[in-house]
């Protein structure tokens, strides 16, 4: 016997409810079959359903087809799914096209989209437009978007480390993981060590990748738990921060004198993009060069 989702599927045909059309396909989808939920879509979208074009939009994407997700948001959009301008952000700057990304983004913005004013500061950013991402982040945060209030008070702490920026950082801190990691640093900078070690373990129990290399350095520098500080290298190379393989060098270095392992790890490091891995592994080989030199003299 077929499942559920099989029966209502090969009555698709004759169905004409647009709402039954559209949980049809989000259930498919859900199943993970969204070839099948494609099909329930694009029946109710040809019903007029601007929902439906959006939802068509997201499954085309799924399914590696981007020139036609663009197809189906525009018109989801002229359809009155202003929610499609975001999405369409995203896939234009997928396919390369970044003014036709970020001009989406600043239309989703103006409908009162706020994730699509975050994504437009990103956007910017990335573009080395700083000033104009910053900008566009408060725009977010001031509608009310809270991880807009994380990254906001990350970049602005980056840029002056201000402690004045704690509330926002607090605040920013369960909606932007980076947010945490930058928060534990004005609290140890601030002579709150053990009130950082805890926003740390927070965010590392929460399973984010952001806490761990901090948190890692804190046990290692400050409190001086090796043991500690290498199971959390450990913890966020398996969470893939490819920067914590430096930092494992280096502790297997100095600390427990594994020249072999420290190799392999700075190795990882600099074939991830690491430059400081690569330059420790330098450091490490020219060091092993000279003292083989030393004995052959």
């Amino acid at each position: 016997m077929s499942d559920p989702l099989t029966r209502r599927l090969a009555k698709l045909a004759s169905i004409d409810d647009v709402d039954a059309l559209v949980e049809l396909g989000g259930d498919l989808d859900d199943a993970g079959r969204p070839e099948d939920a494609e099909g329930c879509f694009r029946r109710a979208a040809e019903l007029g359903s601007a929902v439906a074009l959006f939802a068509l939009g997201n499954t085309l994407q799924q399914l590696g087809r981007p020139s036609e997700a663009v197809t189906a948001y525009q018109a989801a959009i002229a359809a009155g799914e202003t929610d499609a301008w975001r999405n369409l952000g995203h896939v234009f700057v997928e396919l390369g096209d970044l003014a036709a990304g970020m001009a989406a983004y600043r239309a989703a913005a103006a409908a009162g989209d706020s994730d699509g004013a975050l994504a437009l500061a990103f956007e910017l950013r990335e573009q080395g437009e700083r000033e104009l991402a910053e900008e566009a982040a408060q725009e977010a945060a001031a509608a009310g978007n809270q991880e807009a209030v994380g990254v906001l008070a990350c970049w602005r702490w980056c840029r002056t480390l201000d402690p004045a920026l704690e509330p926002d950082l607090r605040a920013g801190a369960d909606h932007f993981p980076a947010a945490r990691s930058d928060l534990a640093h004005l609290l140890s900078m601030t002579g709150r060590v053990a009130e950082a070690q805890e926003v740390l373990e927070r965010g590392a129990k929460l399973g984010e990748s952001d806490s761990l290399l901090p948190l890692g350095n804190l046990y290692a520098d400050v409190l001086g738990d090796t043991d500690a500080a290498e199971a959390a290298f450990r913890a966020g190379i398996a969470a893939g921060d490819m920067h914590c393989h430096n930092n494992l060098g280096l502790l297997l270095w100095f600390d427990r004198e594994d020249l072999d392992a420290a190799e392999a790890e700075f190795r990882r490091g600099a074939e991830a993009g690491d430059a400081l891995a690569a330059r420790h592994l330098g450091e490490l080989l020219d060091k092993d060069t000279a003292e083989d030199d030393d004995v052959e003299d």
